[in-house]
């Protein structure tokens, strides 16, 4: 398989046209490095229920998005230090929020 990758910036204005094209919105929370940021997808649906989908080599060579972190009802302050915690450790990072219904099977699409 080939390293090559779309400049951060290019498939982050995609990864937003693909929200908005299955009926969701995404809007970008912290913009990183323009072409070689780490991509985080913050996924919500109705405002509820956040987790956060990060790319992650594979065995195979493949880089697919996983959950790395997921909001507890109970306790969302503990995902948004989470979140905070991420940006302060990486300033390259990129989050996308994207509130999209079925947000496993969007991120599922993602992965190919």
């Amino acid at each position: 398989m080939s390293d090559a990758r779309l400049p951060a910036h290019v498939e982050v204005s995609a990864l937003i046209r693909a929200v908005q094209a299955n009926g969701g919105y995404a809007a970008v929370l912290a913009k990183g490095e323009r072409d070689a940021g780490t991509i985080l997808v913050l996924t919500i649906d109705r405002h509820r229920n956040g987790a956060l989908y990060e790319r992650m080599p594979q065995p195979d060579g493949s880089r697919n998005f996983v959950v790395t972190k997921k909001q507890t009802p109970d306790n969302k302050q503990e995902f948004d230090e989470y979140l905070d915690r991420r940006k302060r450790q990486d300033s390259d990072i990129w989050i996308i929020e994207a509130d999209i219904a079925d947000a496993e099977r969007f991120i599922d699409s993602l992965n190919g």
